[in-house]
């Protein structure tokens, strides 16, 4: 985690030398939990101009902010509470309101602060699930299919609950991927996902 972490402060800071302002977008899950400490410890989180990041997300629960399962409560809880980043910079979507409506406002807002620079990512950081699935894009749902949309509610089949992703127009459009995966029960699906010759979307994380 903590390689990852100064991998992911090298990208932030070529950004803002490069263009002046960088957006990041950022994954849920127990490894990238453990790799946002990092980032907001000594030395690494005083080596970024938080000012020049925007923080987003690849996706949510249905849950407020303060739920335990909430992704943007984790990474406040790890990362962003413990850095001197502006509010207004972190862009969390709202799992506490219907969750096609929460997708709607966020690709508007993902829109209107990117303004009028190119819709692209610097980096967009994804985990990988046991079935294959990256961000809330699962197996066999209309997740997988889309082709226009940036962000869309889609159904998590094993738990048939409502989620809200980023897909792949904008994930697959970043200038830097960086998938953050580790422990023994990950290493089946990352030797299947990377050890692929074709993307396939029965594994969803293949098609990034």
């Amino acid at each position: 985690e903590q390689r990852a972490a100064e991998e992911i402060v090298r990208v932030m800071n070529a950004a803002i030398n490069d263009r002046g302002i960088c957006f990041v977008a950022l994954a849920g899950g127990e490894t990238p939990r453990h790799c946002y400490r990092h980032l907001g410890m000594d030395p690494l989180k005083d080596r970024v101009d938080w000012s020049r990041v925007h923080l987003f997300f690849s996706d949510e629960r249905p849950v407020p902010p303060n739920d335990s399962q909430s992704n943007f409560g984790m990474v406040e809880r790890s990362f962003i509470l413990l850095i001197d980043i502006p509010r207004h910079n972190v862009h969390r979507i709202k799992g506490e309101i219907d969750i096609a409506v929460a997708a709607e406002e966020y690709e508007r807002e993902l829109r209107t602060a990117f303004g009028k620079r190119p819709l692209q990512f610097d980096l967009v950081l994804l985990g990988i699930g046991e079935d294959g699935h990256t961000a809330s894009i699962f197996p066999g749902t209309d997740g997988v299919e889309e082709k226009t949309a940036l962000v869309r509610p889609v159904v998590d089949p094993d738990q048939n609950i409502r989620r809200v992703t980023l897909t792949f127009p904008i994930i697959n459009g970043a200038r830097e991927i960086l998938f953050l995966a580790s422990g023994k029960r990950k290493a089946p699906i990352v030797q299947r996902v990377f050890g692929t010759t074709e993307s396939t979307k029965d594994l969803p994380a293949s098609m990034v």
